[in-house]
Order: C-alpha cells, then sequence, then structure tokens
C-alpha cells in the first residue's frame, strides 16, 4: 500500500490551515465592512454613502474592498438587513413559542409585542441598525422592498396568522395594510428612541415604558374600527 511522503502530508496541513485562516480574515473583514456602512447608512443616508468611503470606515486599504466581498450597494444593504434581521429572529422565535405553547390565548398585544421587543434589542451604544432601517423604509417609499429584503424570518409570518384569527371582523385587505403600517410604525418609533438615546437627549419616559406604550398603542390600531365609507369593508 502506497503512502503519502511525509512532504506532501505537510503541504496538504499547511495548505488546509491556510485556507480556514483565509476564511476567518473574510469572515472578520465582512463584519467589519457591515458595521461600518451600517452607520454611515444611518449617519448619512443609504444612497448618499459612497462604496470606497464604507471601505475606507472598515480600515480597508484596497479602494475596491467592498466590491469584492459584497458586489453593488443593494447588496450590502441586504447583508445587513439578514445581520441584524437574525439576531432579533433568535429572540423572536423564543417569543413566539411562548405564544404558540402558552397554557392561555395569545392576545393582540402579546403578538405586536413579540414583534417589538426582539426589534427593540437593537438599542444600543455600537448598533445602527433601527436609524438604518428607518431610513430604509424611507427612501424606498413602499412595502414592496422592504418585503423582499427585510429578513424577517418565519416568525414573523406565523405572528401575521396568528393576528389573522384573533381580529376574524377585519377585513383582510385592512389589517394587511395595518400590519405594515404596525411594522414600520415600530421601526420608526424605535429609531428615534434610539436617537435620543445616543445623544443622550431627554425621552418622555423611561425607555421600557416607552416601549409598552408604544406595543399597547399599536395593537389598539390593529383592532380599531373601519373608517366610514370605506370600500374595503365589503370584501
Amino acid at each position: 500500500m502506497s503512502q503519502t511522503p511525509p512532504d506532501r502530508a505537510t503541504r496538504r496541513g499547511t495548505s488546509r490551515t491556510g485556507g480556514e485562516r483565509k476564511n476567518v480574515r473574510g469572515d472578520v473583514t465582512r463584519q467589519l465592512i457591515l458595521t461600518a456602512a451600517e452607520r454611515l447608512f444611518a449617519l448619512h443616508g443609504i444612497a448618499a454613502v459612497p462604496l470606497r468611503d464604507i471601505g475606507v470606515a472598515a480600515g480597508q486599504r484596497n479602494h475596491a474592498a467592498v466590491q469584492y466581498h459584497f458586489g453593488e450597494r443593494d447588496e450590502v444593504v441586504k447583508a445587513i438587513m439578514e445581520f441584524r434581521g437574525a439576531q432579533s429572529e433568535t429572540s423572536r422565535v423564543d417569543l413566539v413559542a411562548g405564544l404558540m405553547l402558552g397554557t392561555t390565548p395569545p392576545t393582540v398585544v402579546d403578538v405586536v409585542a413579540a414583534f417589538v421587543r426582539p426589534l427593540a434589542i437593537h438599542i444600543r451604544p455600537d448598533n445602527y441598525y433601527l436609524t438604518f432601517l428607518s431610513l430604509y423604509i424611507t427612501e424606498e417609499g413602499g412595502y414592496e422592498g422592504l418585503g423582499r429584503n427585510v429578513h424577517t424570518g418565519a416568525s414573523v409570518i406565523t405572528l401575521q396568522t396568528v393576528l389573522r384569527r384573533l381580529v376574524p371582523d377585519v377585513p383582510e385587505a385592512v389589517l394587511q395594510e395595518r400590519w405594515w403600517v404596525t411594522l414600520t410604525s415600530a421601526v420608526h418609533a424605535l429609531a428615534r428612541y434610539h436617537a435620543a438615546h445616543r445623544k443622550r437627549a431627554s425621552l418622555p419616559a423611561p425607555i421600557e415604558v416607552l416601549i409598552n406604550d408604544l406595543v399597547v398603542m399599536l395593537s389598539a390600531g390593529l383592532t380599531a374600527p373601519l373608517a366610514d365609507g370605506d370600500p374595503r369593508a365589503a370584501g
């Protein structure tokens, strides 16, 4: 039986280790780029930041580093959403499981809280996701891109399904619109709280109280009576 020469085995081991180190360096670089992009997008607007500036802010000497790792701007945006969205999803999955397996039936407030609270975990000094996402929603000018690009995860779909069962008297078209308004309003409100918190500006109440009130207010909007003359009522 033939044996692999020692020098060849050494070269193979070295190559594999070198590849692993290269992958680790690549992952670190990608994370540095995402963090820098999120901050610059939040501070200056998504469309206004050159990709070269993101690379510089991430400490990259190669001016094409962002394009090398992500390609175009849209891919950077999607990667930020995937990264931060996955963090929220990890927290939200536990909340949704608690609602589905709990001994008491969930309420509309429970559903809204299960969306809002995992989003509020991004209220941290080194995190610009909420401001970034708020700007993205504004720049996009609609829900289409938000639904296509924002990483919400299966748990948000589950929440929407539970909501339909809890509010059977609201027509589907109305409830769908109100749900999107709830999601986007939560983002904008939390982004405003975070911005004030970062600037050490005074808030009208402690952040936890504001989050609780936001959940209650948004829940009331989902169950509010239909406006007079709304043609969707017939549906």
